[in-house]
């Protein structure tokens, strides 16, 4: 007698056949950016233990070799330790950011399931070649240099691929509330990287790296012989990313009962303005060309583009200096084992989970992505200040705050990096052409990871002078980023002002 099928089977033939793929594009993709962020954490837990508190273990064994720093991984033994932490950190970053901005041109030029995977092994074993220096007994800077530099080229596969395979399955109606869940990946690669670098940081720190780089080796082989780019690809239907009503609204309010997925904002920040939607909507079909990949230059022409990418400079800024420096902060500061530092580290991206969501479901209520961002930069710069004066007054204080300040940082960063991208690479001047999201993408990504080189490496030049100081810094940062939106917010606020004037009969302003 054959057995009746499995619940989780007959629930996943219940569904239609553009879910299932939909949730299997979520899924591989959400994967796929956790093991980079996973890949990517280790450094800042591992510190600690390459300069650590010799004292605490004990006396000298060696009696030729300094008694304050006998413990430490050199070259990073020496009293500019800090300063070379900053240069590790930015020889990956600048080096990203670099790259960021050629990925996205390559993204839309080659296959995305090749170009992703193929990104995914070599970061992988970059990962591990800077763990295997702890084996090969390596000491001299250049090397970790150079492998951080490797890594930092290869990871700029993952962000453009990534974003533009979920903007090539979903439409922008609910787009902020599903890349708010999904965009935790960053928080969870985040935590789940501290958590396994801190199994051997303490024992012997290159498997704190060679684990993870298996781990995104791995998953860039599963997403080859499983990712779809396209719904096309397999008889399905892509979403509408270009139809308007011109019933709806600014800030995405519609006064109509259709589908909110069919319909986009024609008065946002993220639309041309005074362009209807009847100008290309009422045409005859025609068949379709294939569209060529936007210019460099003509992506940056996009409304919306340029301010957003400014501001996650700033954001992303704050938000790696975190990612960078917590651990050691909390070592300095608050004096936790390196391994307690790490563990305690994972509750900003706990927070930044919470935070992505909330700014996700928000935005898609009120359609106002820009307004989202500045309110919760806003709120983020007072947080800070006071993490930073009463963050270690006992532990309960210190893991709410982390909480918050993770919330209020990472949020407009996950959304800017996520639905803020998919819509203005979907945008409607673009006329359909789906193939500017990943140079979108890359574009708004590679401007915020330059504040992402910066950040790490004004903190490595500032911490000496005092960690007060460097909060400063990030306190700046964050009224810079919320002031650098200030004019479509400005728009955002005139649409929904003249949407409430028409709602009640009055002449719109």
């Amino acid at each position: 007698m054959r057995a009746a099928l499995a619940p989780g089977v007959r629930l996943l033939r219940a569904l239609p056949r553009d879910s299932r793929y939909r949730g299997l594009t979520l899924v591989l993709t959400f994967l796929c950016y956790t093991s980079y962020h996973l890949s990517r954490k280790p450094i800042s837990i591992v510190k600690s233990q390459l300069h650590p508190n010799c004292s605490a273990w004990g006396p000298n064994p060696h009696n030729d070799s300094n008694s304050s720093t006998w413990c430490s991984w050199a070259p990073f033994d020496g009293d500019n330790y800090k300063e070379l932490f900053g240069a590790l950190d930015n020889a990956f970053l600048v080096a990203y950011a670099i790259g960021m901005f050629i990925s996205g041109i390559f993204g839309e030029r080659l296959p995305l399931r090749y170009y992703l995977s193929g990104g995914m092994v070599l970061s992988g074993l970059f990962t591990a070649l800077f763990g295997l220096g702890y084996f090969w007994d390596i000491h001299v800077l250049w090397y970790f240099i150079v492998v951080q530099v490797c890594n930092g080229l290869v990871q700029t596969t993952g962000w453009p691929s990534v974003v533009a395979c979920v903007g090539n399955w979903f439409g922008k109606g609910k787009r902020g509330l599903i890349m708010g869940i999904w965009n935790s990946h960053t928080s969870v690669g985040n935590i789940l990287g501290s958590l396994i670098a801190g199994v051997w940081v303490s024992s012997a720190w290159g498997l704190s790296f060679i684990v993870p780089g298996i781990i995104i080796a791995a998953v860039g082989i599963i997403c080859f012989f499983f990712l779809v780019e396209y719904p096309e690809d397999v008889g399905c239907n892509p979403p509408l990313h270009h139809m308007a009503s011109d019933e709806e609204d600014a800030g995405g309010v519609t006064t109509s009962e259709k589908d909110p997925e069919a319909v986009t904002s024609n008065e946002g920040p993220l639309s041309i303005s005074g362009q209807s939607s009847t100008d290309h909507s009422d045409s005859p079909t025609e068949p379709a060309e294939e569209p060529e990949a936007i210019s460099f230059l003509g992506a940056l022409r996009i409304p919306g583009v340029v301010e957003f990418s400014l501001c996650l400079l700033f954001a992303k800024l704050v938000s790696y200096t975190f990612l960078y420096w917590l651990p050691l902060y909390i070592v300095n500061v608050a004096h936790f084992g390196a391994k307690e530092a790490g563990d305690l580290s994972t509750l900003f991206d706990v927070g930044g989970i919470l935070g992505g969501i909330f700014a996700g479901l928000i935005s898609d209520y009120t359609g106002g992505r820009a307004t989202t961002c500045c309110v919760m930069l806003v709120v983020a710069a007072p947080m800070l200040f006071l993490y930073n004066h009463v963050g270690q007054n006992g532990i309960g204080t210190s893991i709410a705050m982390l909480i918050v300040c993770g919330a209020l940082v990472n949020g407009p960063y996950a959304l800017i990096t996520t639905a803020v991208s998919a819509d203005l690479g979907t945008h409607e001047s673009l006329k359909g052409n789906a193939k500017a999201l990943s140079t979108v993408t890359a574009i708004i990504d590679g401007t915020g990871s330059i504040g992402a080189a910066l950040g790490p490496l004004l903190a490595g030049l500032i911490s000496p002078t005092g960690w007060n100081n460097v909060f400063y810094m990030l306190i700046a940062a964050d009224v810079l980023a919320c002031l650098l939106l200030a004019r479509v917010v400005v728009k955002e606020v005139r649409g929904w002002c003249g949407y409430m004037a028409r709602k009640r009969g009055f002449k719109e302003f």
